[in-house]
């Protein structure tokens, strides 16, 4: 089984959810113990945890956590509470799908055991975010060698936000692109976009790269299109956070910048993520909920020093859609979904569920 490069973002070490607190990166590595959903609601909220993938793990694990502390005993009365904590856990980030997917899976096993005792339960809903970690992994992994046939040796390579270990349970989709083609020893530079307003670009993503080794340059946002005219950018390889089931894509903010961009200079403009992204039941972007987040995100630079005047009207919505006709390819566990996506999507998606 393919392992997680030198991270590991998150682990239930009995009775605990324990998580690196995102938020301190890269100036401190530091671990934090969750023992109350309402911990977990926060870290997801807050971003401590954050990536689509990631945010799906928590979210089961969060799950696992409240019906480890259930008060009820049988089926019944744990059915009551597991409703109750999917809601809860579910309004913690309204865009990212995976939150959702991992907590019906998780509401389903309670569902299915419905006449049995809760440690029955517990054990079984245990095994459950296990095989979901263990899938990440290997789907992670699936992806990184379908994408890094798309590489060749010498590429300059762009991204935004962080879609690496952090963001999954520890290797990474549109980061784990680079990683695998690193790993088959292409040689590769990456132009990290720093990713206003909360910096994961700069913060995570160069930190992750760096320790795994590949040459990583840090751009501010507002530089992408200089440096695709000017330094020769083979192609742009970012995350998503739910894809509708005609391409469109949400994904942090400045994606859809990229995408326009890169149309522009005739540079490749490929989307990774797994089927559990996918959000089928939507027919395009414009479907897509859009989380607006705190406005001192952006009025305080990382929310220490005032960098704008108090007052002004703030617009801070924390994902953009990208159209599927900007995108060159979308990069699954699966293989890579080209155009048309509608019909190609579905056509792989049933396939998907058929050998599942």
């Amino acid at each position: 089984m393919k392992q997680r490069t030198f991270v590991n973002p998150i682990e239930w070490r009995g009775g605990v959810v324990r998580i690196i607190d995102q938020t301190r990166l890269p100036v401190e590595l530091k671990y934090e113990d969750c023992t109350t959903v309402s911990e977990i609601w926060r870290a997801i909220k807050k971003l401590k945890v954050r990536g689509a993938p990631l945010i799906g793990i928590a979210g089961a694990l969060g799950f696992l956590l409240g019906m480890h502390k259930a008060r009820s005993k049988d089926g019944s009365g744990l059915l009551k509470e597991a409703k109750r904590l999917r809601a809860y856990l579910a309004s913690s980030r309204p865009t990212a799908v995976n939150l959702s997917w991992a907590l019906a899976r998780m509401q389903t096993i309670v569902e299915a055991l419905a006449d049995r005792q809760k440690e029955e339960v517990f054990c079984e809903l245990k095994s459950e975010v296990e095989r979901i970690i263990d899938e990440d992994i290997q789907m992670c992994f699936k992806m990184s060698e379908y994408g890094s046939k798309l590489i060749r040796s010498g590429d300059r390579l762009m991204t935004v936000c962080n879609a690496g270990g952090l963001a999954t349970s520890g290797y990474g989709t549109a980061l784990g692109v680079f990683y695998r083609a690193h790993e088959e020893k292409k040689k590769i530079k990456v132009y990290a976009c720093e990713t206003r307003p909360l910096l994961q670009g700069a913060r995570l993503t160069t930190w992750e790269l760096m320790h795994n080794g590949i040459d990583t340059t840090l751009i501010c946002d507002n530089m992408a299109a200089s440096v695709m005219r000017g330094r020769n950018i083979s192609a742009i390889f970012v995350g998503a956070d739910r894809i509708a089931a005609n391409g469109d894509f949400a994904n942090k903010i400045g994606t859809y910048s990229l995408a326009v961009l890169a149309a522009y200079h005739k540079i490749p403009f490929y989307c990774v993520a797994p089927f559990s992204t996918f959000d089928l039941s939507l027919p395009c972007g414009s479907r897509i909920p859009i989380e607006e987040r705190d406005i001192r995100e952006v009025t305080s630079l990382y929310f220490k020093k005032p960098i704008a005047p108090a007052g002004v009207d703030v617009f801070n919505p924390a994902f953009d859609i990208t159209p599927h006709e900007l995108v060159s390819g979308i990069i699954t566990e699966k293989g890579v979904i080209r155009r048309p996506f509608e019909e190609n999507i579905k056509a792989i998606y049933g396939e998907s569920v058929k050998n599942s």
